[in-house]
């Protein structure tokens, strides 16, 4: 089999036409294909492998005694079950980072929040609608994220 080059053909799964085809290698990241161009419909998206390669890779994989994990290219989680677990996974580690920034600070650690004000990470702040609050990051010269009980939110500081 012939090494892919950007410009060559390639056989891909087209997300337009919900078949495999003869592609167009447009984007390659080392030997990687990664953008292809369908030759039948003209439309540009990222490489997939063909369904027989799939098929014969899930094949081998379960001969080997190994389950293929259902996960997007990036290791997010694809059933509703796992993302709604993933979820309540972030919102508890949320909630525990606002717990021990805020538990046992006296009153007078909380800064009251003004849009004047500049606040430096780790700060303390006293907001009137969101209440406490903690400074995750400073973004840039005029904005932060603040974590509150209820989330993160952006909000302006040091603006004169």
């Amino acid at each position: 089999m012939k090494k892919p080059k950007t410009g060559g053909e390639i056989d891909s799964y087209c997300t337009k036409c919900k078949l495999d085809l003869t592609h167009r290698i447009i984007a390659m990241v080392g030997d990687t294909v990664k953008k292809v161009e369908c030759k039948t419909c003209g439309s540009h998206h990222l490489y997939r492998k063909p369904k027989s390669e799939r098929d014969a890779e899930m094949a081998a994989a379960a001969k080997a005694g190994s389950a293929v994990k259902k996960t997007k290219a990036d290791g997010a989680p694809r059933t509703a079950s796992e993302r709604h677990a993933a979820a309540e996974r972030a919102e508890r580690e949320r909630v525990s980072t606002w717990e021990k920034a805020i538990a046992g600070q006296p009153t007078g650690a909380f800064r009251p929040y003004s849009v004047k004000t500049l606040f430096g990470q780790g700060e303390l702040v006293r907001h009137a609608k969101f209440g406490d609050g903690v400074v995750a990051r400073v973004i840039d010269r005029a904005k932060v994220e603040i974590l509150f009980q209820d989330g993160t939110r952006t909000m302006a500081h040091g603006i004169e």
